[in-house]
């Protein structure tokens, strides 16, 4: 089953992780997981956003147009895609820096299961107040930030020490990425590709 990992991640991390790390999948299984899950914050996001109506904390509740909605989930959808795979080559060309020498499955494994519990957040948006989202999603990035933290040296073979510091290394990488979209997604709109609000 491709979401095999997803409950163990949560209840006993290290232990899933060595399990992972025991029985590695192919390339296309875990291809096949960042499919599905990035599933779960693009239909949630276009249902919120063109039926229930997002809330800003004041005046009134903002909606798109489902047309809009369909063309942003879709990019949306390719964009998670797109990061999570840029983050498993990044993962890839830094081990050179700490005496590591994973496979691409390897790091694209490490990649698609820390970004998991960040893409779950998108179960909030079935309550589509700001605030809301804001707190799950802290919540979310800081556990994806603590199975890359636990993931990294198992995964990795490497000692517990270099293991910290080239998972930080790899969230700072992280963030440029997210910069990077986000920029992506700031041209796009200027473009005349932005949301388009219902009257």
């Amino acid at each position: 089953m491709i979401l095999n990992h997803l409950w163990g991640l949560y209840a006993h991390p290290k232990e899933e992780w060595h399990l992972i790390d025991k029985k590695h999948e192919s390339y296309f299984y875990s291809l096949s997981h960042i499919a599905i899950i990035s599933l779960i914050p693009t239909l949630t996001s276009y249902y919120s956003a063109a039926h229930l109506g997002w809330s800003i904390g004041v005046g009134d509740i903002i909606k798109l147009t489902q047309q809009s909605a369909m063309l942003m989930s879709i990019g949306m959808y390719f964009g998670l895609m797109i990061g999570v795979v840029a983050l498993a080559i990044l993962i890839h060309e830094l081990a050179k820096a700490f005496d590591a020498a994973p496979t691409y499955t390897q790091s694209l494994e490490l990649a698609a299961y820390t970004a998991t519990p960040l893409f779950m957040v998108g179960f909030a948006s079935f309550y589509p107040v700001l605030w809301f989202v804001m707190l799950v999603g802290l919540g979310g990035l800081t556990y994806s930030i603590y199975l890359l933290y636990s993931g990294t040296p198992i995964l990795m073979h490497i000692p517990e020490e270099k293991g910290f510091i080239y998972a930080s290394s790899v969230v700072t990488c992280g963030l440029v990425l997210l910069a990077i979209l986000m920029a992506a997604s700031v041209i796009l709109w200027s473009a005349g590709m932005g949301p388009v609000y219902t009257a």
